[in-house]
């Protein structure tokens, strides 16, 4: 018998920039394109067409996006741009005239119409195969979770509304669908995201829907607590602190998601944060952390701080670095403010000359450093646990595996760097027992348990 003819599987590149949500976005696009028979190319030579997913936010992402769409261009020639410059569709065909279609974020559908009138579908049975969690651009154990897009905060410094527009939640019923699949392909981790976790639900007035014989509220905390029963990590990004927050606490006191949070603060000084428009009474903040960590001790923080914005006077960054030491944060990330064309902080104040943001960037960093070298410090002898995402070689040529805490969140955060004490070698996902030997500003060293 004559086998069947298997027609040539159409292959389309991606690009994909920015953050996590974006990479969901790209993990989207590509599994709709692999359910119809596409396949993923790895280089710009195997792809007959390549999907460049930007990043508008900030000038010098937009740069980096446009330089992007130039490279794929020049090594490709077939390029279609989509995400959170696409709204700049003017801009980006007065560089790139040749692209073949320009779309804003999250349109998923408009984007497969440009693959299929750039490269039509090829239907075979044989090539429509998909996995049930989808196309993932992450390693198979941890896998980002999208509940919501867009946001409703005005923050003077953001134009993100006016990309991606109001806050949409996902109904939960579809959210918790996605977890379950994840999870049952092996993900051992589940990072959740959005651009404003903590008002999850808040435009669907937290409507109920079904999920394993009962109802779940599309609110945070029920969202959580319908999750932490997955029997994988939970992480919690992007979380603003509204009141409710304190609902999760007594979720991960009892083990049920990570003891993690990820709040931008931004800032601390009140003239600063009300130039933002941000939550401004920081010495309530100081005090719910201190509530927090005496009912979850192991409490990671991270949070992202500006430095630079327009008006922020010395007085007010002095007044950030107190506010620093008192909070004592894990994880910190800071950015010299850079002007947003569009966002309303640009008209606040004078801007603060580049040698002084530049200055109070080091100076910030520098106490950062300290703290968070005492708290990595305080963890040397402690037993933790792990996961593990890679191997790699010791100095010595001993084979250690690449791994991160609780406190850690993938590509962001610290690595646990583990001594195998010549056990056997574990895949990525597995979870270590260690006992923590050494600790740097940001990294630990531990030894595994036998």
């Amino acid at each position: 018998m004559r086998k069947p003819t298997l027609n040539a599987a159409p292959k389309v590149g991606i690009v994909s920039l920015g953050c996590p949500k974006a990479l969901v976005d790209s993990e989207r696009i590509l599994t709709s394109l692999r359910s119809e028979g596409y396949e993923v190319a790895q280089d710009y030579d195997g792809a007959e067409v390549v999907i460049v997913n930007t990043c508008g936010f900030l000038d010098s992402a937009k740069e980096e996006s446009l330089e992007a769409i130039g490279e794929a261009i020049k090594e490709n020639g077939r390029v279609i741009v989509t995400g959170c410059l696409g709204v700049e569709a003017e801009r980006i065909r007065e560089a790139y005239p040749n692209v073949l279609a320009v779309t804003g974020p999250h349109q998923y559908e408009a984007v497969v119409s440009a693959v299929h009138e750039a490269v039509p579908p090829v239907h075979d049975p044989f090539l429509d195969l998909l996995p049930p969690q989808g196309i993932k651009l992450t390693p198979r154990h941890y896998a980002y979770l999208k509940i919501s897009e867009g946001c409703n905060n005005g923050c003077t410094f953001c134009i993100i509304p006016a990309i991606r527009g109001k806050l949409k939640s996902r109904p939960v019923a579809a959210v918790l669908k996605e977890a379950e699949k994840l999870a049952a392909a092996g993900v051992k981790e589940l990072l959740v995201i959005s651009q404003d976790t903590s008002a999850y639900g808040l435009d669907l007035a937290h409507a109920a829907g079904a999920w394993r014989g009962r109802e779940v509220k599309a609110h945070l905390t029920d969202l959580a607590a319908a999750l932490g029963e997955l029997g994988v990590w939970v992480r919690l990004h992007y979380v603003y602190p509204y009141p409710h927050v304190d609902e999760v606490l007594p979720l991960m006191a009892e083990g049920r998601i990570l003891p993690y949070i990820d709040i931008p603060f931004q800032h601390a000084s009140p003239a600063v944060l009300k130039a933002m428009r941000r939550p401004a009474n920081q010495e309530k903040v100081l005090e719910r952390i201190r509530r927090w960590r005496d009912l979850v001790p192991d409490l990671t923080l991270r949070s992202t701080f500006i430095v630079g914005f327009p008006g922020e006077t010395e007085e007010d960054f002095e007044f950030l670095l107190d506010w620093l030491y008192e909070a004592n944060l894990d994880r910190v990330g800071v950015f010299r403010y850079e002007a947003v064309a569009g966002a309303a902080a640009n008209d606040i104040a004078a801007a603060v000359p580049d040698d002084v943001r530049e200055e109070r960037w080091h100076r910030f960093m520098e106490v950062q450093q300290e703290i968070s070298a005492a708290r990595m410090a305080a963890k040397v002898g402690r037993e933790i646990e792990v996961m593990v995402d890679d191997m790699g070689d010791t100095e010595d040529g001993e084979a250690q595996a690449i791994a991160r805490s609780k406190g850690d969140a993938p590509e962001i955060d610290g690595n646990v760097f583990v001594d195998l004490n010549g056990g056997p070698e574990p895949a990525p996902g597995a979870i270590l027992k260690v006992r923590v030997t050494d600790a740097d500003d940001y990294d630990l060293w531990a030894e595994v348990i036998s």
